[in-house]
């Protein structure tokens, strides 16, 4: 990207100003980075058919998008303050069109995940950006109340057209033209930004931590890699013992290194902020808890019940729509009522959704089951996602923006990178064990049992799963595994929802007293 002279701005504690260019680029940016985010869990039941992934290979396929996003969103905030945030609107979308064109041209699931993590780099840019150079323009507490709204909707929006899109290309053509079409998204969005927004940029005091980006990120990898291949390499493996390891040990050294640079990544003392860190604790677990349930969803009703791409689209739609639906309602709340309050509600509305959805028997394929639970979820997430950036960006001045949206848009994406890691995780090997006790419990031909050992030890029971419904030799399997993979994805609800409750009763004790507009209108 040129670093010629253009209009630009750099961002003061009373804002440049929001043009409509700049708010249409911004807002478009976030959807389509959540549109790229979401669409893989849509189409999982086609990648388990077409691609035949085994053991941990599926959830790579999303956490392959989800871990750039995770590791590199604090540094692609910084370069944004450095260097212009309207170049990271442009590069990330271009990045993030390379990646799905990659993934769309996929031979096999290899070629998927580098398309992916292509497509999770330009993502990692458009997380932060967006909402930085929205978040810099706002001139009083009432339009950044405003603006925040609207990005958080359009974050959900692109949640449910992700699935939507899915489903549509899916039962109409392939699963290699949802990522093209996600692709001609990124191009609009390359066009919108280059031609529309208005640069801004705070590089006062700020420049490149190196050692802080690479302890960071080779603890995030470490600790992903870990929670995703322990059920396929064993929790007691030499290699995930090491992983954990080296997690705590990168980890460690990145609170060192940020302590001791000169203009670190992350400000250690934001987290001196009672609201700030509350927020920053509730993002990672609340959003594992929302992801964590679509995917357990996605699961369910793809790989599991094998039904149409379409009915998947819909439950998105139930758990993200309800974020533009009460974008009216969400910006009052924003700007009236105490934030431990609203983090609190939105967060125990969730925990209720799980709780009643790891009740439903895997043999109920009525989508109307779904309706009650997953519309709670949803509303629940409405109000949590704009609660938690709007408590966290609204803490900290204008100055320290583009660092506080980063740090919260990190804390978030690794929350959702951890929710189909431990679902994943947690519901395979509990449906592993429980396959494997009812096959050797029950009064199967010796030989049938063993074909059923085979195909579970090469590929886990969504491949005993798949093979039993399309093989007749092995159909007698299929009870036993429909039983073991929904008593494990209820599992995986119960999990969503105590994260979910927990959060709750967190930001319900803590975040007492003042609200957003106070916080803004102290730090300003």
């Amino acid at each position: 990207m040129s670093m010629t002279t253009e209009p630009s701005t750099r961002t003061t504690a009373t804002g440049p100003g929001l043009t409509t260019g700049t708010l249409i680029a911004g807002l478009l940016a976030v959807c389509l980075a959540q549109i790229g985010l979401a669409i893989p869990a849509t189409l999982n039941g086609l990648f388990q058919s077409d691609l035949h992934p085994v053991g941990s290979q599926l959830t790579w396929i999303s956490d392959a998008f989800l871990l750039p996003v995770a590791v590199l969103e604090l540094t692609f905030g910084l370069l944004g303050d450095l260097f212009g945030r309207k170049r990271l609107l442009v590069g990330g979308a271009a990045l993030l069109l390379v990646g799905e064109l990659v993934s769309a041209t996929s031979s096999g699931v290899h070629q998927l995940w580098t398309g992916q993590a292509l497509a999770g780099l330009g993502a990692a840019a458009l997380f932060p950006t967006s909402l930085t150079v929205l978040a810099a323009g706002t001139t009083s507490p009432a339009q950044r109340a405003r603006v925040i709204a609207l990005w958080a909707a359009l974050l959900s929006a692109g949640g449910f057209l992700a699935p939507l899109l899915g489903g549509v290309t899916a039962t109409y053509g392939s699963w290699r033209w949802s990522f093209v079409v996600v692709a001609a998204v990124a191009a609009t969005s390359v066009a919108v930004s280059a031609l529309f927004a208005v640069n801004s940029s705070a590089p006062e005091g700020r420049s490149l931590d190196i050692a802080g980006q690479l302890t960071i990120g080779l603890g995030l990898f470490a600790l992903l890699y870990a929670i995703i291949q322990g059920p396929t390499d064993g929790w007691a493996s030499t290699s995930i013992v090491f992983a954990f390891v080296l997690a705590a040990v990168f980890l460690a050294a990145f609170v060192l290194a940020e302590k001791r640079a000169k203009s670190p990544l992350l400000r250690l003392d934001l987290f001196g902020n009672r609201a700030f860190a509350v927020a920053s604790v509730v993002a990672v677990v609340g959003m594992f808890a929302f992801l964590g349930t679509a995917y357990s969803v996605s699961i369910r009703l793809g790989p599991v019940q094998d039904q149409a791409p379409m009915r998947t689209g819909l439950a998105f739609v139930l758990l993200n729509g309800m974020t533009l639906v009460m974008l009216p309602l969400t910006e009052r709340l924003l700007r009236t009522v105490a934030p431990g309050l609203l983090l609190g509600a939105g967060l125990l509305l969730i925990a209720a959704g799980d709780y009643w959805a790891a009740t439903l028997p895997i043999t109920d394929t009525a989508f109307t089951s779904l309706i009650l639970p997953l519309g709670l979820v949803g509303l629940g997430f409405a109000i949590t996602v704009s609660s938690i950036t709007a408590t966290a960006v609204n803490t900290v001045s204008t100055h320290l923006a583009g660092m506080a949206s980063a740090t919260t848009n990190l804390l978030r994406d690794f929350g959702f990178t951890l929710g189909p890691a431990i679902i994943g995780a947690v519901a395979l090997s509990r449906a592993a064990s429980s396959f494997a006790d009812s096959l050797h419990d029950s009064a199967l031909p010796p030989a049938l049992k063993g074909a059923g050992t085979a195909v579970l030890e090469e590929g886990g029971p969504l491949a005993v799963n798949g093979a039993s419904a399309a093989s007749p030799k092995l159909a007698d399997l299929h009870p036993l595994a429909l039983d073991a993979l929904g008593h494990g994805y209820s599992i995986g609800f119960v999990v969503c929802g105590t994260a979910a409750l927990c959060s709750a009763l967190l930001a319900l004790v803590t975040l007492r007293g003042r609200g957003p507009a106070q916080d803004i209108a102290a730090e300003q």
